[in-house]
């Protein structure tokens, strides 16, 4: 059976990883759906690893129809404790030039229509997301890719807009004025899922266009965000080799407890339907 640690989830663009030899696609069933996609598990430079398009191959998904329950889950369900998801975003710096890519630190979330936890319907649990993005695997990213030929910012803002329609201008300068660095419609709920499932998780986020904001630059298309992000898609699979070369076999974060003293539903009234279905999240804390 495959046992993946770490997984990857492709957006725009990036539908499948180069060089993955002893290839499985994995159908897997989850009590919150189907994910976006079969899950590939292989082997990268002899490391185990799953990957999962995060809008379906040939991109089926708009970012508010993403099954992102489903696709924590299922990863989870895998064996995996590490998520690094790629995802083409907007930049709200002169800095941050389109092909740039930006390993964020802090989010923003301006979705309306997104479900974003899977507590619930008989169990409730607060984790803590002051820093959403997992620190230790946020720096091997940084790193990792501070060695391509891409120019890397370390750190800022991911601003999480629910789309499928880019920004307004108005919006845009909001946006700014708010401090955000770069503006995008897939790090959430991803990022506060793969925390409630005690996965470490980071985002690298390549800057496609300047959004709206821009006085001398061109309007975003779906043109320009699609041929930008292809430019980087060779980038990205260069990053998620030196990753694995460097992620270690422990966990030293945060991450893998977040549960922890999180689920504050009284035990004896936690409903056998409820810890049916989060069983894989909160066994370890209920049955101990």
């Amino acid at each position: 059976m495959p046992d993946p640690k770490i997984a990857f989830i492709g957006g725009s663009g990036l539908y499948d990883i180069d060089g993955m030899e002893n290839r499985q696609e994995l159908t897997v069933e989850t009590p919150f759906g189907d994910p976006s996609d079969a899950v590939v598990v292989g082997e990268i430079n002899g490391v185990e690893a799953a990957f999962l398009p995060r809008h379906g191959r040939g991109h089926r998904f708009s970012p508010s129809e993403i099954p992102v329950k489903a696709n924590i889950y299922a990863l989870k369900s895998l064996g995996v404790e590490r998520v690094v998801s790629v995802s083409a975003v907007g930049s709200l710096k002169e800095h941050i030039k389109p092909l740039d890519l930006v390993v964020p630190d802090q989010i923003i979330d301006r979705t309306r229509r997104r479900s974003d936890t899977f507590f619930g319907d008989g169990i409730v649990a607060h984790v803590g997301f002051a820093d959403p993005f997992c620190n230790e695997l946020r720096r091997i990213a940084f790193e990792s890719a501070s060695l391509e030929d891409v120019d890397c910012h370390d750190g800022g803002t991911y601003l999480v807009i629910e789309g499928p329609q880019f920004s307004t201008r108005a919006e845009s300068a909001v946006y700014r004025s708010w401090g955000a660095n770069v503006i995008g419609m897939t790090a959430l709920p991803e990022a506060k899922l793969a925390r409630e499932a005690e996965l470490c998780y980071t985002t690298l986020a390549f800057v496609t266009d300047y959004d709206v904001w821009h006085d001398t630059e061109e309007e975003v298309t779906v043109e320009m965000v699609i041929q930008n992000l292809t430019h980087n898609v060779a980038t990205a699979q260069g990053i998620i080799r030196r990753m694995l070369a460097e992620i270690p076999d422990n966990r030293t974060c945060g991450c893998e407890s977040a549960l922890k003293n999180a689920v504050i539903t009284s035990r004896e009234l936690i409903t056998k339907d409820a810890q049916n279905r989060l069983g894989i999240l909160v066994n370890k804390y209920l049955n101990a």
